[in-house]
């Protein structure tokens, strides 16, 4: 017999329970994902949330460097990846060799490395950062030379924040948000002219200075909730949009672009989730899981562990 979405969610519920898993889910993921979570939020966030949770399951609904960084804050904790092939390719831009080649050019300069990169590449990082943090943890950073990997939008933005700072970009950084060109915002506010321009710094800096607010997923969000305006151009990923809608039913949402749709996002399905819950405790289950051994995790962790602190 075919199962509704409802059915669907409180059977996923009534897993959680049985088997003690804690469900992470990134807030690009779909709604009927979001309303099954325990925790939900941006990489900042959940890299919080992570250290928190005393389920001995973790199932982690987003991309894999989001489940490799539960892994490392829960090492005890069996993690598994709701979808194994959902990934990001602005994490996989750059490899250790490349950025352990500038820092012999470079010597004096510490490495920022964005959470979107994989844990062999963050073996080679002073601090890691988030689009909600990076700001901050960086104006706390006693060093002024600086190389900031791998996304130069978000480099740009911090950069122009932190004008003490001498900051190292490099050519990298996230394709989707990236995508989105400067016409299209003149053309979204000829569409929709009472609506405030709201983005994220992975898109382009002239993307950027067209905004009126320019911020990680969180600061978006919560910018649209608490503001008096009543209609949004959403410049992130274009859940971000849905979500608002049911958050806020008497605003208006709309997508600045189609583009702005992450396809590794976007693979993760409520049967995904579902299937994950039943084959935890089973072979089925190792398929998703996150493995990674004790070296990895203590030298990817320096990074991460100087972010809690940075950013706390």
């Amino acid at each position: 017999m075919a199962l509704n979405m409802n059915d669907i969610q409180q059977e996923i519920l009534r897993l959680k329970k049985e088997k003690d898993i804690c469900i992470l889910a990134h807030s690009y993921q779909g709604h009927e994902i979001i309303e099954t979570s325990d925790f939900t939020g941006d990489s900042y966030k959940l890299s919080v949330d992570a250290t928190k949770v005393t389920s001995k399951n973790i199932v982690f609904c987003g991309v894999h460097f989001m489940a490799e960084t539960a892994k490392m804050l829960s090492p005890e904790k069996n993690v598994y990846l709701a979808n194994p092939a959902a990934g990001c390719p602005m994490a996989e831009q750059m490899d250790p060799e490349m950025i352990c080649e500038i820092k012999k050019r470079e010597p004096d300069r510490k490495v920022v490395a964005y959470i979107n990169t994989t844990a062999a590449l963050k073996t080679v990082c002073d601090v890691c950062v988030t689009s909600s943090s990076a700001v901050k943890i960086v104006s706390a950073m006693p060093e002024k030379k600086l190389l900031f990997i791998p996304d130069c939008n978000l480099g740009s933005f911090v950069q122009k924040a932190c004008p003490d700072k001498d900051i190292m970009l490099l050519n990298g950084g996230c394709p989707v948000h990236a995508a989105v060109l400067p016409e299209e915002v003149a053309e979204a506010k000829a569409v929709h002219p009472n609506a405030l321009v709201l983005v994220h710094p992975e898109c382009r800096p002239a993307i950027s200075e067209q905004a009126d607010y320019v911020g990680s997923t969180t600061g978006i969000i919560n910018y649209a909730v608490k503001s008096d305006a009543k209609e949004f151009i959403i410049g992130t990923e274009m859940s971000i949009a849905e979500h608002l809608q049911y958050e806020c039913p008497d605003k208006k949402f709309y997508v600045l672009s189609k583009k702005i749709m992450c396809p590794n996002m976007k693979l993760t399905t409520l049967m995904d989730l579902y299937n994950i819950c039943r084959a935890i405790g089973t072979d089925e289950a190792k398929l998703n899981e996150i493995v990674m051994d004790s070296e990895l995790i203590a030298k990817a962790r320096v990074c991460i562990d100087e972010m809690l602190r940075l950013g706390g």
